[in-house]
């Protein structure tokens, strides 16, 4: 028998257990003042940062409404919860009769009674005011919600109420319904604790009491239920059940109903459950329950499914086709793709002299620059020391140039500290880039690298004076103190060679001439130069080196003790508190990246992947595109918009998914690359969630009446917004009911036929590309983006022809404060099946295949080189469409980088392959093709038969070269001259030959590496 042992000296032994050492309650202490440091610190570096950007409101509008949100949620929880249990407790019975198991609990429950009342509904409190606190934007919108004017197919409500009131009252009575549930859980588990609720055998005892109590309480949730399923039978327009996004049949007549049916039968056993606690008869209300229950299974499951199945199944074309109308005519709207334009494009394949005649526009600004590709040509060339770098993949912009407007491949000149050591180089010294290169989209240099029209340090070339220097960039680091009050500047400007640094020492405004005759001044104006000469000294690889100090407004400023204290706690590097460089005036630049500006100071947008740099009125700027979008536009397709973007040049796909079925490029934003101010312009003034938004933030967005015409002229149609535009209409290019759902017509974007990259075991799409072009018989060549489809179809009989071209139009226009009205009309064209035009696989696979071009391609190959195949674009002229390649050479080791060397170049079953893309499109077009490339200019260098001196053929751009050494320039020469001297002597099987131009190749190659 075992009996229970108690030790008189037992409490005592406990407290002196439970008291806690003074080393503890210091550890404990010293880690709640460390965390609260840290906490404070957070807090303040936030609201420093927001206050400099200009943007403080919206930093306290959100505050104010989370913490708003977190204590109703907080308060609507813990407050039913502790009256439940609290009630409970003081109507419990007096003389209840306990089991022996009850009693047992109570005695160790009792001690910790008060606990449990105040901290249970705290605890749960706290669950509740996190989870209301981060729906703070679905309740401003709740608030400020604009009406459309456009009305739901099914309800006749207004668009309004499914983006803005119906999440609001779904999450308000779900909320309801868990605090509701939680206090009666709460009240009963404490009235059977106390002897309110006994068990006797079979029968349960209820004290009237907890009778009421329960009662009460079970029928606001039913009440509540009853609400829910009123609004669920309007949350089937966004169900994805059905074969569309929407009610469907069998959701009208069968799912719809059954909610209001269920509605009214839980109202019905809510007054059961009243009736219950002033009669104390349960039976009615269990019955109603079951009731309740069975007829969701009937109502809720086994009826859809009935009608589903032996209705809708064995007819579903038909019966559907309303409702597939109805998702169609919601998914073109939705998406912004109602009112695209489609024409058919009886696209000829005979390749006929003079075809392009009447395209001289667009084939002269044909692309052959490939962005992704030429990243490492930019960086030997251009990035002239260690501590700079270019991103992989570069931009494609447009400047005018001489008065015509050039297409471009550009890419600022950003720092790069991951191989500086020691915190003062890494945080005072390397703290900005320098300069934005660029290069003529359609042009080469004779040695096949890009020619440039803005490059070097100091900048200099073709965009006029701007201000160089790049404190704000996609690669920054992740803070630097600049600026201050000092003697002498000590932020590394850029390096200088003895003519650089004696231009950058003089006292006048031309002390950054440019390093070629005729080019402009690369310095923006006085205030640039004085920056630009403000100190030199010895660089750490014994030359010489610029100095210059921050001198604008572009973060919070370290002022004090406590400011420095807060940022040394922020970056957990204590150097900001003591270091001595750290001056009166110092700023800290922090959140530097242009996407994460923006969305700080509009955390309601979407930001496109693809941000780019331009020089605007003299500034770099970074331009931002922005999103809003929802998922909750009744009727329309739902879809994923981080698969949608994903293809074979952005190829990273965020793991959460961003479901949605509405999307509007709705703000244009601008971030300065020296200062970071940020600019948010209203660009779809007509969109209702950016109408609400501007409510909610006043004052934040600026009207494009704001843009001066040279940001205008730069601004582009987002690619992110066009890839999921693209996506949608290769379904829903289809507007007949029928035919859609045959999926007769459906169409897809092509694999990428270069691409080596695969998502799982699927191929990439091909990327949309920026070109100049002409979208139609008799349309005008416009800067525009644009994608091909071929027939939605796998296995053995897919077929990889071309059945639509999709085309934007991305010219804004220049003019001050005016929008073009083309801008971001979509333009598609329908290809004839009768004569089916091969598709980039097709194309691909006959540039491979031809035994001419496959001989040539192999001699590339040989010894030390690789071939790399650039973007396959294609254009609808000539009255077809015209595939183009470039073709890129590199050296397999050592320093080397892209070269262009060929061109390949397509048209019907037709196909070229030559140096230039001109005399490509000769060879194509039966000798003349009617009109000259971009690259007509360029010919290889020849040698004075008199002097034997090499002669640069002229390039296109005034013999700039791209930049080039006089000897790594002959040396290119040379390993081209080689290069045709081994395709002549392989045609003509002169072997020996071949073997001596070969040799010559390598020999130039490596005296290229040498002179590089």
């Amino acid at each position: 028998m075992n009996e229970d042992v108690t030790d008189p000296n037992a409490p005592a032994q406990a407290t002196r257990q439970r008291r806690l050492s003074p080393l503890a309650i210091t550890i404990v202490l010293v880690v709640i003042l460390i965390l609260g440091f840290l906490a404070v610190a957070a807090v303040l570096t936030e609201v420093l940062w927001y206050r400099q950007t200009g943007f403080l409101p919206v930093l306290t509008t959100q505050w104010l409404a989370a913490g708003a949100m977190f204590l109703i949620g907080f308060v609507g929880i813990a407050v039913p919860v502790f009256f439940a249990i609290d009630i409970a407790y003081r109507k419990r019975p007096v003389y209840a009769r306990l089991t022996a198991q009850l009693d047992r609990y109570q005695e160790l429950f009792e001690p910790l009674r008060r606990l449990v009342k105040w901290g249970l509904p705290a605890v749960v409190g706290l669950f509740g005011g996190f989870s209301t606190a981060a729906q703070w934007q679905s309740v401003l919108l709740w608030i400020n919600g604009e009406r459309t004017g456009e009305t739901d197919a099914q309800f006749g409500l207004d668009i309004s109420f499914f983006l803005f009131d119906l999440p609001m009252l779904q999450g308000i009575v779900a909320f309801a319904s868990a605090a509701t549930l939680l206090a009666l859980i709460a009240g009963v588990a404490t009235s059977y604790l106390y002897g309110g609720i006994a068990f006797s055998g079979r029968d349960v005892r209820v004290s009237k009491a907890t009778r009421i109590q329960a009662a009460v309480l079970a029928t606001l949730y039913l009440v509540l239920q009853a609400a829910s399923l009123w609004l669920d039978q309007y949350r089937t327009l966004t169900g994805t059940a059905g074969i569309r996004t929407g009610a469907m049949f069998s959701d009208v007549n069968a799912v719809i109903p059954g909610k209001q049916i269920l509605a009214g039968i839980a109202i019905i056993v809510a007054v059961l459950f009243i009736v219950t606690a002033f009669t104390g008869k349960w039976r009615l209300p269990v019955i109603g329950t079951a009731l309740l229950i069975a007829s969701s299974l009937v109502l809720g499951v086994g009826y859809p499914w009935a009608i589903q199945q032996f209705q809708v199944g064995p007819d579903e074309k038909s019966l559907e086709s309303e409702y597939i109308e109805r998702n169609i005519a919601a998914t073109r709207a939705a998406y912004g793709i109602e009112d695209v334009e489609k024409e058919r494009y009886d696209a000829v394949t005979d390749a006929e002299p003079g075809a392009l005649r009447n395209d001289a526009t667009t084939t002269a600004n044909i692309r052959i620059i490939d962005p992704e590709i030429v990243s490492p040509t930019f960086a030997q060339l251009e990035q002239i020391r260690q501590y700079y770098q270019f991103p992989s993949s570069l931009n494609v912009d447009r400047y005018e140039i001489d008065g015509q407007v050039e297409d471009t491949v550009s890419a600022v000149r950003d720092i790069n500290i991951e191989e500086q050591t020691g915190w003062y180089n890494r945080t005072l010294v390397y703290t900005h880039g320098y300069g934005l290169v660029a290069a003529f989209g359609n042009q080469r240099s004779p040695g096949g690298e890009p020619v440039f029209l803005e490059n070097g340090i100091p900048t200099s070339g073709k965009l006029g004076t701007f201000e160089p220097r790049i404190y704000f960039g996609m690669d920054s680091p992740e803070y630097s103190i600049v600026g201050g009050d000092r003697s002498k500047a000590i932020e590394l400007d850029f390096p200088a060679d003895a003519e650089s640094t004696a231009e950058a020492s003089a006292e006048n405004a031309d002390d950054a001439q440019p390093a070629e005759p005729g080019a402009e001044s690369p310095a923006g104006d006085e205030e640039m130069t004085e920056q630009a000469v403000e100190g030199e000294e010895a660089g750490e690889d014994g030359g010489r080196q610029n100095m210059t100090t921050f001198s604008g407004d572009g973060g919070p400023v370290l002022d004090n003790i406590f400011t420095k204290l807060i940022y040394a706690l922020k970056f957990q590097d204590m150097e900001v508190l003591l270091s001595g460089a750290v001056v009166d005036g110092s700023q800290i630049l922090y959140d530097r990246n242009p996407v994460d500006r923006v969305q700080k100071v509009a955390p309601y947008l979407t930001i496109d992947k693809a941000p780019y740099a331009s020089v605007v009125d003299g500034r770099v700027v970074w331009i931002v595109d922005g999103y809003t979008t929802s998922d909750d536009y009744p009727y329309s397709e739902a879809s994923d918009m981080n698969a949608l973007t994903v293809d074979a040049d952005a190829s990273e796909r965020d793991p959460l998914g961003k479901p949605i079925n509405y999307i509007r490029n709705s703000v244009k934003a601008t971030v300065d690359a020296y200062d970071g101010s940020v600019s948010l312009y209203a660009w779809d003034t007509e969109d209702p969630l950016l109408k609400s938004w501007s409510k909610i933030f006043p004052d934040t967005l600026k009207d494009v009446s704001e843009m001066s015409g040279d940001l205008l002229s730069h601004v582009r149609y987002p690619s992110d917004l066009f890839k999921v535009q693209r996506a949608m209409l290769g379904e829903y290019h289809v507007t007949d009911a029928d035919a859609f759902y045959s999926a007769e017509d459906k169409w897809r974007t092509p694999d990428d036929p270069v691409s080596t990259a695969t998502a799982g075991a699927a191929k990439l799409a091909q990327p949309p590309y920026y070109l100049t072009l002409a979208a139609g018989a008799d349309a005008d060549p416009n800067y525009s983006i644009y994608s091909t489809y071929i027939p939605d179809q796998s296995g053995e009989g897919s077929r990889d022809i071309l059945t639509g071209y999709l085309a934007a139009n991305s010219n804004a226009g220049s003019e001050d404060g005016t929008v073009s009205e083309d801008y971001g009309k979509l333009k598609l064209l329908t290809l004839p099946k009768g004569d089916p035009i091969p598709g980039p696989g097709q194309v691909q696979n006959s540039f491979t295949t031809d035994s001419n071009v496959s001989n040539l391609l192999n001699i590339l190959r040989q010894g030390e080189s690789q071939v790399i195949s650039g973007n396959l674009l294609t254009l609808p002229v000539g009255g077809g469409l015209l595939y183009v390649q470039p073709v890129y050479v590199q050296a397999k080791s050592g320093t080397s980088f892209p070269i262009l060397q060929k061109v390949l170049v397509a048209f019907g079953d037709q196909i070229a392959f030559e140096d230039t893309l001109d005399e490509a499109l000769d060879a194509l077009f039966g000798g003349n093709s009617g009109a000259d490339a971009g690259d007509t200019g360029t010919t290889p260098t020849t040698e004075d038969p008199e002097t034997g001196d090499a002669e640069a053929g002229d390039s296109g751009d005034g013999g700039s070269g791209g930049g080039a050494t006089g000897t790594l320039r002959e040396t290119l020469t040379e390993m081209q001259d080689a290069l045709k001297a081994r395709d002549t002597a392989m045609q003509e099987g002169d072997w020996a030959a071949y073997g001596e131009a070969d040799e010559r190749l390598k020999q130039a190659i490596e005296a290229a590496l040498e002179a590089q």
